[in-house]
């Protein structure tokens, strides 16, 4: 019961509105059995003219009710019940469409709510959780776990409360009417809940590992779609069908065996109801035979009886939605418990306009359990240029990762004007730094969106005046609709340089104090470099620029260059020093040399 509870708290928001619909669904119940308790008329008195006899002693006001009803003429009684039938059905219909369309509002309020709820918890998560899950599973769990919870409170609570309320009123109908026979009817009922029981646990853990092998898909269609000029370059379609074909087949296994078991329930429900009706009906029949009742009360026990088997075989599904919904839950309350790593502090300042530099003081950083930074000590003063250089892995980008934030050093601390960046606020942190990477990422947006992505609220003049100096500009005005053309999934229509030129267009623009450039060039041609590195030393002007690099002939000219080894800094100082040291970086750059 506790479990069903925690579900049902994603209706607190809508309490008043799903009161509404109860309060709806309990009449339309109740009309429901009004209309089981016109058979009585219908058969003793209308078509046979015989009196209504009920074996129990009634209360007063009933008692003159079927007194009333024994001494109407049965022409007259019948078209009495034929306008009462009318009015019947048609406030059961009204009711039952307000009902519907309440409980089907508040589904999809509360579907819209969670995958809001998820997807902003998602985004405030540090990068490391990102690193660690795939792409698709998030996408799984905001897109997929959420429209279960519409099938549990929506459709499902809507049977139960609808399907419960006549499972009550039924019972008490047939305990009014003879309440020997009711018990007997009623023990039979713990046969029925056996297996709906059962069943339901087996559906909540089928559930969740159906979730798991939905997200697998979703991870694959993802990455092969995205990733899709690796899969043919590397002739690799065939092995991606057959792995694609894996996963399917094993997503098919656990809906198959959820569907199994949920189907089953109906069939077997329906069975006990038979038995139990068959039962009755002999019972009872021996009653209507010896007159201690009238034929209308027997239909009318009957039919009672036999109407609790469709609304025990709708619980039955009910439940068993309500457990593929605690197992989605427990998904979903898995990603809401996720912390992130890196948190702004409560007494946060927001950073002032930097004017000073950065300093590393004695950082220390791990992915895990691999040690990345050692012992990172450096300075960079206001308006400098300094280049970070050294082999794959050696913990560059690491470096600029930590300035942003997207991570905390495990030791040390890193000062930007003298204040640590732990105690500053985040926004007013990387509002102040500009970032474009070796992989440059855009959005499925116009060209004008996303230069203006870091300054939404930028005029049109503006964006071109970034875009000119971007060496963007006129390639841009040549698009279909110019600046308001829409590019594609991670700029799709565009070259690797145009998309290059349109990241450092939206730096420009941001106007950022500090510059992080991450190998901004270490996947274009030589003309595409040619044109990026001259909007790149626009964007340099008058900034503080850490530079990563991999291709060391880029760097020259920057005033100072690191060389990082194995997380550590081994070497500091001008090309020209560096050289002369004829340490590292010298063996580096002849070896880069030698290859051109």
């Amino acid at each position: 019961m506790r479990q069903y509870l925690k579900l049902l708290r994603f209706l607190k928001p809508y309490r008043g509105l799903f009161m509404v619909a109860f309060v709806l669904m309990l009449f339309s119940s109740i009309f429901d059995g009004v209309s089981l308790s016109m058979i009585v008329p219908l058969a003793d008195k209308v078509l046979t003219d015989k009196k209504i006899i009920l074996p129990t002693k009634l209360p007063s006001i009933l008692e003159r009710i079927i007194q009333s009803i024994n001494n109407t003429p049965p022409l007259l009684l019948l078209n009495i019940m034929v306008v009462i039938i009318l009015i019947l059905f048609f406030l059961k219909g009204i009711f039952s469409f307000f009902q519907s369309y309440i409980m089907s509002d508040i589904g999809q309020r509360i579907v819209r709510d969670v995958k809001a709820k998820l997807y902003a918890h998602i985004q405030k998560l540090s990068l490391d959780l990102f690193i660690r899950r795939h792409s698709g599973e998030w996408v799984s769990r905001i897109l997929n776990d959420a429209g279960y919870l519409e099938n549990a409170l929506s459709y499902a609570l809507t049977d139960f409360i609808y399907e419960g309320s006549k499972v009550i009123l039924f019972t008490f109908l047939i305990f009014f009417i003879h309440f020997r026979l009711a018990f007997i009817s009623l023990v039979i009922l713990p046969l029925v809940s056996f297996p709906i029981i059962k069943i339901g646990k087996r559906l909540k853990k089928l559930s969740k590992i159906k979730q798991e092998r939905f997200a697998d898909i979703n991870t694959q269609v993802f990455e092969t779609i995205s990733g899709i000029r690796i899969v043919k370059a590397f002739c690799r379609e065939d092995y991606e069908i057959e792995r694609f074909n894996r996963n399917n087949y094993n997503f098919y296994k656990i809906i198959m065996k959820t569907i199994k078991r949920t189907l089953i329930l109906s069939p077997l429900t329906e069975f006990i109801g038979g038995v139990a009706g068959i039962i009755i009906f002999v019972l009872l029949g021996k009653d209507v035979i010896a007159g201690r009742i009238s034929f209308g009360i027997f239909g009318l026990f009957l039919g009672a009886l036999l109407s609790l088997i469709r609304p025990f075989k709708k619980l039955s599904q009910a439940n068993a939605i309500f457990q593929q919904a605690l197992g989605v839950s427990e998904r979903i309350e898995e990603v809401l418990a996720l912390r992130p790593t890196v948190v702004e502090l409560p007494q946060a300042i927001e950073l002032p306009p930097i004017k000073n530099g950065i300093v590393f003081e004695h950082v220390y950083f791990s992915y895990d359990s691999q040690e990345v930074l050692k012992d990172i000590n450096l300075k960079v003063k206001a308006g400098e240029k300094i280049a970070i250089v050294g082999v794959s892995g050696a913990g560059k980008s690491t470096l600029l990762d930590l300035i942003l934030r997207f991570y905390d050093p495990q030791k040390g601390r890193i000062l930007i004007d003298n204040y640590d960046i732990r105690e500053v606020t985040l926004s007013s942190l990387r509002r102040q730094i500009g970032i474009v990477t070796q992989e440059t990422v855009l959005f499925n947006d116009t060209v004008r969106a996303n230069i203006a992505y870091g300054k939404p609220d930028a005029t049109i003049e503006e964006i071109e005046e970034a875009a000119l100096k971007a060496n963007a500009y006129d390639f841009i005005k040549k698009l279909p609709l110019g600046f308001d053309t829409v590019i594609g999934e991670r700029g799709a229509t565009l070259s690797g340089g145009e998309k290059q030129r349109i990241a450092i267009a939206r730096a420009i623009l941001k106007n950022p104090p500090l510059l992080l450039l991450d190998e901004a060039t270490s996947q274009l041609d030589s003309e595409s470099e040619r044109i990026v590195q001259e909007a790149l030393e626009k964007l340099m002007f008058g900034r503080t620029v850490i530079i990563v690099a991999h291709r060391l002939s880029t760097v020259r000219d920057c005033q100072r260059i690191v060389v990082l080894d194995k997380g550590r800094i081994v070497e500091e100082g001008s090309h020209k020093e560096l050289i002369e040291k004829n340490g590292l970086y010298k063996k580096l750059y002849l070896l880069q040399e030698s290859t051109l």
